[in-house]
């Protein structure tokens, strides 16, 4: 499982992977390193929206209130509110038009992928809607379009290449319509 989440200005990712008898949960902010820890299921409780666990020979006692993507966590004492996008939520934000993807001067993946097909080449005017490519994510292919009218610049991707969240796949300036 992948997701990301946003505090206080600070975004983070994460991945959680589930083994026999733990979870690997890896972390990292913004560009730093990936950084892992292992939390055994024997040490794991959860009772409607509160989790116990023990970590580093730690007790934990955390309560999570959830709305949407805004999830409030209260533990030791102290509360934090998170906004967390899973995979889904991720890949639909991606693909808006004139979202955080295509509201710029470039393309970006909003979750990791591989590139599929790509449509366009260095110099192309395309129009608001046009496609640029198509990307396969959570085994779903979804075709990324223009959200205004531009002239292609560079191409930064492969038909086959697998991408990371946040790659930059396309640059593109305004078209002079």
């Amino acid at each position: 499982m992948y997701f990301e989440a946003e505090s206080e200005g600070m975004k983070y990712q994460v991945s959680v992977a589930e083994g026999k008898t733990s979870w690997r949960v890896g972390m990292r902010q913004d560009d730093a390193d990936w950084v892992y820890h292992d939390i055994r299921k024997e040490d794991y409780r959860s009772l409607d929206d509160t989790v116990s666990f023990l970590f580093k020979d730690t007790s934990y006692l955390v309560d999570v209130i959830s709305k949407g993507t805004e999830y409030t966590v209260y533990t030791r004492g102290a509360y934090k509110i998170f906004k967390v996008y899973n995979e889904e939520a991720l890949l639909h934000e991606s693909l808006k038009a004139g979202g955080g993807m295509g509201a710029g001067n470039n393309l970006s993946s909003g979750m990791p992928g591989k590139i599929v097909k790509v449509f366009v080449k260095v110099g192309d005017e395309l129009k608001e809607g046009d496609p640029i490519l198509i990307m396969e994510a959570m085994k779903m292919e979804n075709e990324m379009r223009a959200a205004s009218n531009v002239v292609i610049k560079e191409i930064l991707v492969k038909e086959g290449e697998n991408v990371e969240s946040g790659a930059m796949l396309v640059t593109f300036e305004k078209a002079k319509v």
